[in-house]
């Protein structure tokens, strides 16, 4: 089934107007598509114009400068660099490529470490924390047991021997 495409107007006054919730939003929302998958385009209201990379570099400069930066100047620098360069049509199609290789790496990775571990982290960290709470449990169930039980009565204290009138001799 093809997922349809969400459009999202932006009007004069900078507002993103999203057709399909009929409601204003904000660009943290349209960043919450992009990471949800959803496919959307933002377009401006009156010329129809796609702003769609626009607003998605309104996004990323947003986050660059709050927060930890994921792009080095050195990095930004070159790219920029790239524009007007006679390779400046292959670098798009490049990082595009290189991104893909990494995302792909990163699941391959993920999903060898599940398969070593046989679960993900979190449910080997549950489990970790399952068993802790059960050894706690029969060390606390010792102790009150250990406490419980009396200790045995005391024998009465052996009594001397009697000595009898009878002399050795």
């Amino acid at each position: 089934m093809a997922q349809t495409l969400r459009i999202i107007k932006k009007y004069p006054n900078r507002r993103l107007y999203d057709t399909e919730i009929s409601s204003y939003i904000t660009l943290e929302e349209v960043r919450q598509l992009v990471l949800d998958g959803e496919n959307f385009e933002v377009r401006d209201a009156k010329s129809g114009e796609d702003l769609t990379r626009s607003v998605l570099l309104q996004i990323i400069a947003e986050h660059e400068e709050h927060g930890q930066p994921m792009l080095s100047p050195q990095l930004l620098s070159h790219i920029i660099r790239f524009y007007g360069d006679s390779l400046q049509g292959f670098m798009g199609p490049y990082l595009e490529r290189s991104l893909q290789v990494f995302l792909d790496q990163q699941q391959q990775f993920r999903s060898q470490l599940n398969n070593l571990m046989g679960q993900t982290p979190w449910s080997m960290l549950n489990e970790l924390t399952e068993r802790n709470l059960d050894m706690w449990k029969s060390m606390q169930r010792g102790f009150f047991d250990a406490a419980a039980q009396k200790a045995p009565p005391e024998a009465p204290p052996a009594r001397p021997a009697a000595r009898g009138g009878k002399k050795a001799g």
